[in-house]
């Protein structure tokens, strides 16, 4: 746990930092207060968050005026807070060379259809986004309700993994 008010911090990965981990960041800082705080970052960030995750999010009252799509090296800088779990949400960022974070965390991959790329009718793509969301949500609630204070490093890792590779695809 990070020294900083006995908070697990998280940071959620994906290349573009315009969707899967936006949305899971704003999912985290809601359902894991006050015992979690989230982040979010991409390897290739697109530079702005999808406007259909901001619209979802919008509707679902977060708070969407400071999100923004950012680089990892932000979180790999000295002064950056030290993370206690880092999720990649997406297959391409899980093969990509990470940076070293600061609080050696444990790394986990949750991969998820990207919803930025899905192709078809606008209807049915801001619905995939609820998709996402909606598995994200799932994977998050678990985590939360895991017993983090009593539970050992390696079955808390398989606990991480099997979260990661349930079977909820958003396809």
């Amino acid at each position: 746990m990070s020294d900083e008010e006995s908070v697990f911090n998280v940071l959620f990965l994906c290349t573009g930092n315009s969707a899967r981990s936006i949305l899971a960041e704003c999912i985290l800082n809601r359902i894991g207060r006050p015992n979690f705080k989230a982040f979010s970052a991409g390897s290739h960030p697109k530079g702005e968050v999808h406007p259909f995750a901001l619209d979802l999010l919008g509707k679902l009252n977060y708070p969407i005026d400071t999100l923004r799509s950012k680089s990892w090296e932000e979180f790999a800088q000295d002064g950056a807070p030290p993370m206690d779990f880092v999720f990649t949400v997406c297959d391409q960022a899980a093969g990509e060379t990470c940076p070293i974070w600061l609080g050696h965390p444990m790394v986990a991959h949750w991969g998820v259809d990207d919803p930025a790329a899905f192709v078809g009718p606008e209807r049915d793509h801001r619905a995939f986004f609820a998709t996402v969301y909606a598995m994200l949500e799932r994977r998050l609630n678990i985590f939360v309700n895991l017993p983090l204070d009593v539970i050992d490093k390696l079955s808390l890792q398989q606990r991480l993994d099997e979260i990661g590779s349930s079977r909820d695809t958003a396809a």
